[in-house]
Protein backbone atom coordinates (compact mmCIF):
# COMPACT_ATOMS: atom_id res chain seq x y z
CA UNK A 1 0.00 0.00 0.00
CA UNK A 2 1.35 3.11 -0.78
CA UNK A 3 2.27 5.55 2.11
CA UNK A 4 0.59 8.85 3.29
CA UNK A 5 2.86 11.90 2.14
CA UNK A 6 2.33 13.49 5.45
CA UNK A 7 5.31 14.03 7.72
CA UNK A 8 3.90 15.69 10.58
CA UNK A 9 0.84 14.05 12.73
CA UNK A 10 -1.05 17.21 12.22
CA UNK A 11 -1.05 17.12 8.06
CA UNK A 12 -1.76 13.46 8.42
CA UNK A 13 -5.34 13.41 10.10
CA UNK A 14 -6.05 16.52 6.62
CA UNK A 15 -4.56 13.87 4.25
CA UNK A 16 -6.43 11.31 5.24
CA UNK A 17 -9.99 13.06 5.67
CA UNK A 18 -9.29 14.05 2.23
CA UNK A 19 -8.10 10.56 0.88
CA UNK A 20 -11.28 8.39 3.21
CA UNK A 21 -13.82 10.98 3.82
CA UNK A 22 -16.66 9.05 4.72
CA UNK A 23 -14.85 6.13 5.79
CA UNK A 24 -14.76 5.11 9.35
CA UNK A 25 -11.47 6.23 11.44
CA UNK A 26 -12.74 5.38 14.70
CA UNK A 27 -15.77 3.31 16.69
CA UNK A 28 -16.39 3.95 20.41
CA UNK A 29 -19.26 3.39 22.67
CA UNK A 30 -21.36 3.02 19.66
CA UNK A 31 -20.30 5.90 17.83
CA UNK A 32 -18.61 5.67 14.56
CA UNK A 33 -16.41 8.42 13.47
CA UNK A 34 -15.60 9.12 10.13
CA UNK A 35 -12.25 10.64 8.74
CA UNK A 36 -13.54 13.84 7.87
CA UNK A 37 -15.24 14.00 11.21
CA UNK A 38 -11.98 13.38 13.29
CA UNK A 39 -10.44 15.60 11.41
CA UNK A 40 -12.83 18.38 12.11
CA UNK A 41 -13.13 17.81 15.51
CA UNK A 42 -9.63 18.10 16.14
CA UNK A 43 -8.96 21.36 14.15
CA UNK A 44 -12.03 22.63 16.43
CA UNK A 45 -10.38 21.29 19.93
CA UNK A 46 -6.55 22.75 18.45
CA UNK A 47 -8.89 26.71 17.84
CA UNK A 48 -9.60 26.66 21.11
CA UNK A 49 -6.38 25.43 22.43
CA UNK A 50 -4.64 28.11 20.45
CA UNK A 51 -7.13 30.39 21.88
CA UNK A 52 -5.75 29.30 24.99
CA UNK A 53 -2.08 29.73 24.34
CA UNK A 54 -1.07 26.64 23.19
CA UNK A 55 1.76 27.08 20.36
CA UNK A 56 4.08 25.25 18.78
CA UNK A 57 6.02 23.42 21.65
CA UNK A 58 3.72 23.78 24.31
CA UNK A 59 2.93 20.32 26.55
CA UNK A 60 -0.14 19.06 27.08
CA UNK A 61 -1.12 16.55 29.07
CA UNK A 62 -3.79 13.69 28.74
CA UNK A 63 -5.08 11.80 31.26
CA UNK A 64 -7.83 9.81 29.54
CA UNK A 65 -8.50 6.20 28.51
CA UNK A 66 -9.45 4.86 25.14
CA UNK A 67 -12.03 6.68 23.98
CA UNK A 68 -12.87 9.56 21.04
CA UNK A 69 -12.08 11.96 22.87
CA UNK A 70 -8.51 10.77 23.38
CA UNK A 71 -7.79 11.44 19.56
CA UNK A 72 -9.91 14.74 19.48
CA UNK A 73 -7.07 15.61 21.97
CA UNK A 74 -4.12 14.47 20.92
CA UNK A 75 -4.65 15.37 17.33
CA UNK A 76 -5.92 19.07 18.23
CA UNK A 77 -2.84 19.18 20.29
CA UNK A 78 -0.84 18.47 17.48
CA UNK A 79 -2.78 20.46 14.91
CA UNK A 80 -2.10 23.36 17.52
CA UNK A 81 1.80 22.67 17.44
CA UNK A 82 1.78 21.26 21.11
CA UNK A 83 3.05 18.30 22.10
CA UNK A 84 1.08 15.58 23.93
CA UNK A 85 2.15 13.73 27.46
CA UNK A 86 0.49 10.89 28.04
CA UNK A 87 -0.06 10.20 31.40
CA UNK A 88 -1.34 6.54 32.64
CA UNK A 89 -5.01 6.46 34.11
CA UNK A 90 -3.51 4.10 36.89
CA UNK A 91 -2.13 6.81 38.34
CA UNK A 92 -2.59 7.51 41.88
CA UNK A 93 -2.38 10.92 43.46
CA UNK A 94 1.23 10.80 44.03
CA UNK A 95 2.50 9.36 40.48
CA UNK A 96 0.03 12.11 39.12
CA UNK A 97 1.64 14.85 41.35
CA UNK A 98 5.44 13.30 39.98
CA UNK A 99 4.06 13.15 36.80
CA UNK A 100 2.91 16.03 36.67
CA UNK A 101 6.03 18.66 38.00
CA UNK A 102 8.29 16.76 35.40
CA UNK A 103 6.56 16.83 32.36
CA UNK A 104 5.70 21.04 32.38
CA UNK A 105 2.99 20.31 31.20
CA UNK A 106 1.15 23.83 30.69
CA UNK A 107 -2.40 22.61 30.27
CA UNK A 108 -3.85 18.89 31.38
CA UNK A 109 -6.99 17.20 29.57
CA UNK A 110 -7.99 14.61 32.20
CA UNK A 111 -11.21 12.58 33.30
CA UNK A 112 -12.66 13.04 36.13
CA UNK A 113 -12.66 9.67 37.47
CA UNK A 114 -11.58 5.80 36.72
CA UNK A 115 -12.06 3.15 38.26
CA UNK A 116 -11.06 3.83 42.12
CA UNK A 117 -8.96 7.39 40.76
CA UNK A 118 -10.81 10.11 41.96
CA UNK A 119 -8.75 12.61 39.51
CA UNK A 120 -10.73 15.72 40.24
CA UNK A 121 -10.42 15.49 43.91
CA UNK A 122 -6.41 14.84 43.86
CA UNK A 123 -6.18 17.46 41.50
CA UNK A 124 -7.80 19.83 43.59
CA UNK A 125 -5.57 19.31 46.22
CA UNK A 126 -2.55 19.78 43.78
CA UNK A 127 -3.85 22.54 42.02
CA UNK A 128 -2.83 25.08 44.34
CA UNK A 129 0.69 24.15 44.55
CA UNK A 130 1.20 24.42 40.72
CA UNK A 131 -0.88 27.56 40.54
CA UNK A 132 2.34 28.89 42.87
CA UNK A 133 4.65 27.75 40.93
CA UNK A 134 2.70 29.09 37.79
CA UNK A 135 3.65 25.86 36.14
CA UNK A 136 0.13 24.03 34.94
CA UNK A 137 -2.37 27.16 34.16
CA UNK A 138 -5.55 25.16 33.07
CA UNK A 139 -7.00 21.97 33.77
CA UNK A 140 -10.14 20.56 31.75
CA UNK A 141 -11.92 18.15 32.65
CA UNK A 142 -13.92 15.52 31.20
CA UNK A 143 -16.95 13.65 32.93
CA UNK A 144 -20.10 14.63 35.25
CA UNK A 145 -17.49 15.43 38.39
CA UNK A 146 -16.06 18.58 36.72
CA UNK A 147 -17.47 21.25 39.23
CA UNK A 148 -14.64 24.30 39.77
CA UNK A 149 -12.97 23.23 36.15
CA UNK A 150 -13.50 23.77 32.67
CA UNK A 151 -15.42 21.07 30.87
CA UNK A 152 -14.06 19.02 27.98
CA UNK A 153 -16.96 20.38 25.58
CA UNK A 154 -15.46 24.12 26.19
CA UNK A 155 -12.53 23.15 23.63
CA UNK A 156 -14.81 21.39 21.14
CA UNK A 157 -16.47 23.75 18.47
CA UNK A 158 -19.34 22.75 16.39
CA UNK A 159 -18.71 25.45 13.80
CA UNK A 160 -16.24 24.68 10.68
CA UNK A 161 -12.82 25.46 11.30
CA UNK A 162 -10.34 26.00 8.93
CA UNK A 163 -6.61 24.44 8.82
CA UNK A 164 -3.97 26.52 10.96
CA UNK A 165 -1.92 28.76 8.87
CA UNK A 166 1.17 27.88 7.66
CA UNK A 167 4.37 28.25 9.96
CA UNK A 168 2.45 27.76 13.13
CA UNK A 169 2.08 24.06 13.32
CA UNK A 170 4.91 21.40 14.20
CA UNK A 171 7.52 20.25 12.14
CA UNK A 172 8.41 16.22 11.23
CA UNK A 173 11.26 16.41 13.73
CA UNK A 174 9.25 17.83 16.30
CA UNK A 175 8.10 15.51 19.17
CA UNK A 176 4.70 14.75 19.26
CA UNK A 177 3.98 12.35 22.33
CA UNK A 178 5.84 11.84 25.65
CA UNK A 179 5.12 8.54 26.79
CA UNK A 180 6.02 7.27 30.34
CA UNK A 181 7.60 3.87 30.46
CA UNK A 182 8.87 2.39 33.47
CA UNK A 183 12.30 0.29 34.06
CA UNK A 184 14.92 -0.43 36.34
CA UNK A 185 14.83 3.57 38.21
CA UNK A 186 12.32 3.92 40.73
CA UNK A 187 10.44 6.43 38.46
CA UNK A 188 9.60 6.37 35.06
CA UNK A 189 11.60 7.54 32.44
CA UNK A 190 10.06 10.34 29.74
CA UNK A 191 10.36 9.11 26.22
CA UNK A 192 9.75 11.49 23.50
CA UNK A 193 8.16 10.18 19.81
CA UNK A 194 8.48 12.69 16.57
CA UNK A 195 5.89 13.01 14.58
CA UNK A 196 7.50 11.38 11.40
CA UNK A 197 8.78 8.52 13.39
CA UNK A 198 5.53 7.92 14.66
CA UNK A 199 3.78 7.87 10.45
CA UNK A 200 6.54 6.38 9.21
CA UNK A 201 7.39 3.40 11.56
CA UNK A 202 3.50 2.96 12.30
CA UNK A 203 3.44 2.72 8.58
CA UNK A 204 5.85 0.15 8.37
CA UNK A 205 4.05 -2.09 11.28
CA UNK A 206 0.84 -1.79 9.68
CA UNK A 207 2.35 -2.94 6.36
CA UNK A 208 4.19 -6.28 8.52
CA UNK A 209 0.50 -6.76 8.86
CA UNK A 210 -1.39 -6.48 5.73
CA UNK A 211 -3.28 -3.91 6.85
CA UNK A 212 -6.05 -2.48 3.89
CA UNK A 213 -8.61 0.56 4.41
CA UNK A 214 -10.98 -2.06 4.78
CA UNK A 215 -9.49 -3.44 8.30
CA UNK A 216 -11.07 -2.34 11.51
CA UNK A 217 -8.44 -3.00 13.95
CA UNK A 218 -9.71 -3.81 17.72
CA UNK A 219 -7.36 -1.75 20.53
CA UNK A 220 -7.87 -2.58 24.09
CA UNK A 221 -4.50 -1.45 25.23
CA UNK A 222 -4.29 1.84 26.65
CA UNK A 223 -3.59 4.41 24.58
CA UNK A 224 -1.86 6.08 26.69
CA UNK A 225 1.44 3.27 25.94
CA UNK A 226 3.51 2.98 22.68
CA UNK A 227 1.61 0.16 21.60
CA UNK A 228 -1.63 2.27 21.57
CA UNK A 229 -0.65 5.56 20.05
CA UNK A 230 3.00 5.15 18.46
CA UNK A 231 1.86 1.49 17.29
CA UNK A 232 -1.95 1.00 16.62
CA UNK A 233 -2.82 4.21 16.00
CA UNK A 234 -0.56 4.90 14.01
CA UNK A 235 -0.54 1.68 11.81
CA UNK A 236 -4.73 2.40 11.90
CA UNK A 237 -4.87 5.47 10.47
CA UNK A 238 -2.02 5.25 8.43
CA UNK A 239 -3.40 2.39 6.04
CA UNK A 240 -7.08 4.10 6.20
CA UNK A 241 -7.76 1.41 8.74
CA UNK A 242 -10.62 2.00 11.05
CA UNK A 243 -9.60 2.15 15.35
CA UNK A 244 -11.78 0.05 17.12
CA UNK A 245 -11.67 1.03 20.99
CA UNK A 246 -12.46 -0.66 23.97
CA UNK A 247 -12.22 1.72 27.00
CA UNK A 248 -10.71 -0.79 29.59
CA UNK A 249 -10.07 -4.22 28.69
CA UNK A 250 -12.99 -6.86 29.92
CA UNK A 251 -12.78 -10.16 27.43
CA UNK A 252 -16.50 -10.81 27.58
CA UNK A 253 -16.81 -7.22 26.07
CA UNK A 254 -13.80 -7.41 23.62
CA UNK A 255 -15.68 -10.80 22.15
CA UNK A 256 -18.59 -8.89 22.01
CA UNK A 257 -16.70 -5.75 19.89
CA UNK A 258 -14.72 -8.38 17.77
CA UNK A 259 -18.37 -10.26 16.61
CA UNK A 260 -20.10 -7.00 16.23
CA UNK A 261 -17.89 -4.63 14.15
CA UNK A 262 -16.34 -7.49 12.31
CA UNK A 263 -12.88 -6.85 13.62
CA UNK A 264 -10.52 -8.24 11.38
CA UNK A 265 -7.21 -7.11 13.34
CA UNK A 266 -6.51 -6.44 16.89
CA UNK A 267 -3.95 -5.59 19.41
CA UNK A 268 -3.07 -7.99 22.29
CA UNK A 269 -0.92 -9.54 24.83
CA UNK A 270 -0.53 -12.85 26.40
CA UNK A 271 -2.80 -12.46 29.53
CA UNK A 272 -5.67 -10.47 27.17
CA UNK A 273 -5.73 -13.59 24.88
CA UNK A 274 -6.00 -16.16 27.57
CA UNK A 275 -8.88 -14.03 29.55
CA UNK A 276 -10.78 -14.16 26.10
CA UNK A 277 -10.51 -17.73 24.89
CA UNK A 278 -10.75 -18.73 28.67
CA UNK A 279 -14.00 -16.28 28.91
CA UNK A 280 -17.33 -18.73 29.38
CA UNK A 281 -18.82 -16.62 26.03
CA UNK A 282 -16.22 -17.61 23.88
CA UNK A 283 -16.75 -19.63 20.53
CA UNK A 284 -14.75 -19.60 17.63
CA UNK A 285 -17.15 -18.29 15.44
CA UNK A 286 -17.66 -15.17 17.27
CA UNK A 287 -14.16 -14.19 16.69
CA UNK A 288 -14.09 -15.56 13.20
CA UNK A 289 -13.60 -12.08 11.41
CA UNK A 290 -9.86 -11.85 12.86
CA UNK A 291 -7.12 -11.73 10.69
CA UNK A 292 -4.23 -10.57 11.82
CA UNK A 293 -2.62 -8.19 14.50
CA UNK A 294 0.10 -7.76 16.85
CA UNK A 295 0.98 -9.74 20.29
CA UNK A 296 4.24 -10.76 21.99
CA UNK A 297 5.54 -13.78 24.21
CA UNK A 298 6.62 -17.19 23.95
CA UNK A 299 5.45 -19.57 20.92
CA UNK A 300 2.40 -21.00 22.98
CA UNK A 301 0.95 -17.21 22.96
CA UNK A 302 1.58 -16.69 19.34
CA UNK A 303 -0.18 -20.07 18.41
CA UNK A 304 -2.96 -19.62 21.02
CA UNK A 305 -3.99 -16.28 19.36
CA UNK A 306 -3.60 -17.87 15.90
CA UNK A 307 -5.45 -20.95 16.41
CA UNK A 308 -7.89 -20.47 19.35
CA UNK A 309 -8.66 -17.10 19.19
CA UNK A 310 -8.76 -17.00 15.24
CA UNK A 311 -6.23 -14.29 14.48
CA UNK A 312 -4.50 -16.54 12.14
CA UNK A 313 -1.58 -14.16 10.43
CA UNK A 314 -0.81 -12.73 14.08
CA UNK A 315 1.79 -10.95 14.12
CA UNK A 316 5.11 -11.55 16.73
CA UNK A 317 6.58 -8.19 17.53
CA UNK A 318 9.79 -7.52 19.58
CA UNK A 319 10.41 -3.53 20.96
CA UNK A 320 10.08 -1.05 23.15
CA UNK A 321 8.47 2.40 23.78
CA UNK A 322 12.56 3.70 23.18
CA UNK A 323 12.07 2.16 19.52
CA UNK A 324 8.60 3.73 18.89
CA UNK A 325 6.49 0.55 20.50
CA UNK A 326 7.96 -1.66 17.74
CA UNK A 327 11.30 -2.37 15.95
CA UNK A 328 10.80 -6.54 14.63
CA UNK A 329 7.98 -7.35 13.60
CA UNK A 330 7.22 -10.70 11.68
CA UNK A 331 5.32 -10.30 7.97
CA UNK A 332 1.57 -11.80 8.56
CA UNK A 333 2.34 -14.21 5.64
CA UNK A 334 5.07 -15.84 6.82
CA UNK A 335 4.31 -19.77 8.03
CA UNK A 336 2.95 -19.70 11.59
CA UNK A 337 5.25 -21.61 13.14
CA UNK A 338 8.08 -19.30 11.48
CA UNK A 339 5.93 -16.33 13.40
CA UNK A 340 6.02 -18.41 16.53
CA UNK A 341 9.61 -18.93 16.45
CA UNK A 342 10.86 -15.22 16.19
CA UNK A 343 10.30 -11.94 16.29
CA UNK A 344 11.02 -10.98 12.87
CA UNK A 345 13.11 -9.02 10.92
CA UNK A 346 13.65 -5.40 11.89
CA UNK A 347 11.51 -2.77 10.26
CA UNK A 348 12.41 -0.32 7.23
CA UNK A 349 14.91 1.84 8.36
CA UNK A 350 15.71 0.31 11.68
CA UNK A 351 19.03 -1.65 12.06
CA UNK A 352 19.57 -4.71 15.15
CA UNK A 353 23.18 -5.65 16.25
CA UNK A 354 24.10 -7.83 19.12
CA UNK A 355 26.71 -6.97 21.53
CA UNK A 356 28.86 -8.89 24.09
CA UNK A 357 28.08 -8.21 27.20
CA UNK A 358 31.03 -7.68 28.59
CA UNK A 359 33.50 -6.28 25.48
CA UNK A 360 30.51 -4.15 23.65
CA UNK A 361 32.14 -6.01 20.63
CA UNK A 362 29.51 -7.18 17.84
CA UNK A 363 28.58 -10.80 17.92
CA UNK A 364 28.09 -12.90 14.55
CA UNK A 365 24.74 -14.13 13.53
CA UNK A 366 23.67 -17.20 15.84
CA UNK A 367 25.81 -15.81 19.14
CA UNK A 368 23.86 -14.45 22.37
CA UNK A 369 24.48 -10.77 23.11
CA UNK A 370 22.78 -7.70 24.31
CA UNK A 371 20.42 -6.26 21.82
CA UNK A 372 20.84 -2.62 20.52
CA UNK A 373 18.96 -0.83 18.23
CA UNK A 374 19.28 1.84 15.71
CA UNK A 375 17.16 3.97 13.51
CA UNK A 376 13.69 4.67 14.76
CA UNK A 377 14.79 5.23 18.03
CA UNK A 378 14.22 8.80 20.52
CA UNK A 379 16.16 10.96 20.10
CA UNK A 380 16.93 11.11 24.40
CA UNK A 381 15.03 10.94 27.57
CA UNK A 382 13.78 14.46 29.11
CA UNK A 383 13.00 15.56 31.87
CA UNK A 384 14.32 14.07 35.37
CA UNK A 385 15.02 10.79 33.17
CA UNK A 386 17.46 13.44 30.74
CA UNK A 387 20.63 12.60 32.36
CA UNK A 388 19.82 8.55 31.34
CA UNK A 389 20.18 9.47 28.24
CA UNK A 390 24.09 9.15 28.34
CA UNK A 391 23.79 5.43 29.14
CA UNK A 392 20.96 4.55 27.09
CA UNK A 393 22.32 5.72 23.60
CA UNK A 394 26.00 5.09 21.95
CA UNK A 395 28.03 7.23 20.56
CA UNK A 396 27.02 5.93 17.45
CA UNK A 397 22.99 6.21 17.49
CA UNK A 398 22.27 2.50 18.59
CA UNK A 399 19.99 2.64 21.42
CA UNK A 400 20.75 -0.03 24.40
CA UNK A 401 17.28 -1.96 24.56
CA UNK A 402 19.15 -4.39 28.24
CA UNK A 403 17.69 -7.43 26.23
CA UNK A 404 19.33 -10.59 25.61
CA UNK A 405 18.97 -12.18 21.82
CA UNK A 406 20.62 -13.17 19.08
CA UNK A 407 20.09 -12.43 15.19
CA UNK A 408 19.11 -15.92 13.16
CA UNK A 409 20.49 -16.79 9.90
CA UNK A 410 17.46 -14.86 7.96
CA UNK A 411 18.14 -11.53 9.92
CA UNK A 412 15.17 -12.12 12.46
CA UNK A 413 15.91 -11.49 15.95
CA UNK A 414 15.31 -14.22 18.92
CA UNK A 415 14.43 -12.73 22.30
CA UNK A 416 15.89 -14.64 24.79
CA UNK A 417 14.62 -11.97 27.80
CA UNK A 418 15.93 -8.86 30.21
CA UNK A 419 19.44 -8.93 31.13
CA UNK A 420 18.10 -8.34 34.56
CA UNK A 421 15.38 -11.52 34.03
CA UNK A 422 18.32 -13.60 32.99
CA UNK A 423 19.56 -16.23 35.58
CA UNK A 424 23.24 -17.65 35.59
CA UNK A 425 23.35 -21.28 36.94
CA UNK A 426 26.89 -22.83 36.94
CA UNK A 427 27.73 -19.76 34.93
CA UNK A 428 25.31 -20.45 32.13
CA UNK A 429 22.81 -17.96 31.75
CA UNK A 430 19.14 -18.85 31.27
CA UNK A 431 16.43 -17.35 30.11
CA UNK A 432 13.04 -17.64 32.55
CA UNK A 433 11.05 -17.30 29.89
CA UNK A 434 12.59 -20.12 27.63
CA UNK A 435 11.54 -22.35 31.34
CA UNK A 436 8.03 -20.99 31.24
CA UNK A 437 7.23 -22.13 27.78
CA UNK A 438 8.26 -25.72 28.27
CA UNK A 439 6.27 -25.23 31.67
CA UNK A 440 3.44 -23.91 29.55
CA UNK A 441 3.33 -26.70 26.98
CA UNK A 442 1.89 -29.14 29.83
CA UNK A 443 -1.99 -29.50 29.35
CA UNK A 444 -3.16 -28.93 32.18
CA UNK A 445 -0.94 -25.50 33.20
CA UNK A 446 -2.37 -22.12 32.78
CA UNK A 447 0.03 -19.71 34.06
CA UNK A 448 4.12 -20.26 34.83
CA UNK A 449 6.33 -17.91 36.54
CA UNK A 450 10.20 -18.46 36.53
CA UNK A 451 12.80 -16.97 38.67
CA UNK A 452 16.26 -17.48 40.00
CA UNK A 453 17.24 -17.80 43.81
CA UNK A 454 20.62 -18.00 45.22
CA UNK A 455 22.81 -20.23 46.04
CA UNK A 456 26.14 -20.68 47.16
CA UNK A 457 27.67 -23.28 45.02
CA UNK A 458 25.90 -22.86 41.63
CA UNK A 459 25.13 -19.18 41.97
CA UNK A 460 21.52 -19.62 41.15
CA UNK A 461 19.17 -22.12 41.28
CA UNK A 462 15.50 -22.06 39.05
CA UNK A 463 12.37 -21.69 40.75
CA UNK A 464 9.20 -22.34 38.86
CA UNK A 465 5.38 -21.48 40.26
CA UNK A 466 2.64 -22.92 38.36
CA UNK A 467 -0.98 -22.41 38.17
CA UNK A 468 -2.86 -25.43 36.76
CA UNK A 469 -6.22 -24.78 34.83
CA UNK A 470 -9.60 -24.93 36.53
CA UNK A 471 -10.65 -28.54 37.28
CA UNK A 472 -7.00 -29.84 37.39
CA UNK A 473 -4.28 -31.13 39.99
CA UNK A 474 -0.31 -30.75 38.98
CA UNK A 475 2.01 -32.47 40.84
CA UNK A 476 5.78 -31.00 41.01
CA UNK A 477 7.27 -34.63 40.55
CA UNK A 478 4.96 -34.69 37.15
CA UNK A 479 5.82 -31.40 35.96
CA UNK A 480 9.42 -32.20 36.38
CA UNK A 481 9.66 -35.24 34.36
CA UNK A 482 7.88 -32.98 31.70
CA UNK A 483 10.54 -30.26 31.88
CA UNK A 484 13.05 -33.09 31.51
CA UNK A 485 11.62 -34.60 27.90
CA UNK A 486 11.64 -31.38 26.17
CA UNK A 487 14.63 -29.07 28.26
CA UNK A 488 18.28 -29.35 28.37
CA UNK A 489 19.14 -30.72 32.38
CA UNK A 490 20.12 -27.61 33.55
CA UNK A 491 16.75 -25.34 32.53
CA UNK A 492 14.83 -28.04 34.19
CA UNK A 493 13.28 -26.18 37.30
CA UNK A 494 15.14 -27.34 41.11
CA UNK A 495 12.48 -26.10 42.63
CA UNK A 496 8.43 -26.37 41.45
CA UNK A 497 5.53 -24.66 43.47
CA UNK A 498 1.89 -25.25 42.07
CA UNK A 499 0.12 -22.31 43.55
CA UNK A 500 -3.65 -20.55 43.25
CA UNK A 501 -2.41 -17.26 41.24
CA UNK A 502 1.11 -15.22 40.29
CA UNK A 503 1.51 -11.55 41.26
CA UNK A 504 0.91 -9.49 38.40
CA UNK A 505 0.72 -6.13 37.24
CA UNK A 506 -3.10 -4.51 35.85
CA UNK A 507 -2.00 -5.48 32.42
CA UNK A 508 -1.36 -8.93 33.15
CA UNK A 509 2.25 -8.63 32.86
CA UNK A 510 4.30 -10.67 35.64
CA UNK A 511 5.71 -9.05 38.41
CA UNK A 512 9.08 -10.98 38.61
CA UNK A 513 10.52 -8.92 41.63
CA UNK A 514 7.71 -10.05 44.08
CA UNK A 515 8.18 -13.64 42.63
CA UNK A 516 11.52 -13.83 43.23
CA UNK A 517 11.05 -12.70 46.73
CA UNK A 518 8.26 -15.34 47.28
CA UNK A 519 11.12 -17.64 46.01
CA UNK A 520 13.17 -16.64 47.91
CA UNK A 521 11.18 -17.06 51.45
CA UNK A 522 9.98 -20.45 50.01
CA UNK A 523 13.28 -21.95 49.32
CA UNK A 524 14.74 -20.23 52.73
CA UNK A 525 11.95 -22.72 54.69
CA UNK A 526 12.40 -25.51 52.64
CA UNK A 527 15.93 -25.38 53.64
CA UNK A 528 15.15 -25.10 57.71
Amino acid sequence: MKAPYSRTLANLVFEQAERYGARPAVICDGRVISYAELAQRAAGVAASLRDRGIARGARVGLLLNNRLEWLEAFFGTVIAGGVVVAFSTWSTRDELGWLLRDSAVQMLITLDRFGDNDFTAALRGLAPEFAAENRLREIVVLGNEAAGFPRFESLQSASLVPRPPPGEGPSAADDAIIIYTSGSSSRPKSVPLSHFGIIENGFNIGERQGYQPSDRVLLAPPLFWSYGSANAMSAALTHGAALVLQRRFEPGEAIDLIERHGCTALYTLPAITSAMISHPDFRPERTRSLRTGLTIGAPQDILAAAQVLGASEICNVYGQTESYGNCCVTPHDWPLERRAACQGPPLPGVEIRIVDAASGAAQPRGEEGLIEVRGYVMRGYVGSSAEQTATALTADGFFRTGDMGRLLPDGAISFSGRVSEMIKKSGINISPAEVEDVLMRHAMVALAGVVGVPDPRQGELLTAFVVPKPGTTLRPDELAAHCRTLASRYKVPDFIEVCDSLPVTVTGKLMRRELKQIAISLTRDLAR
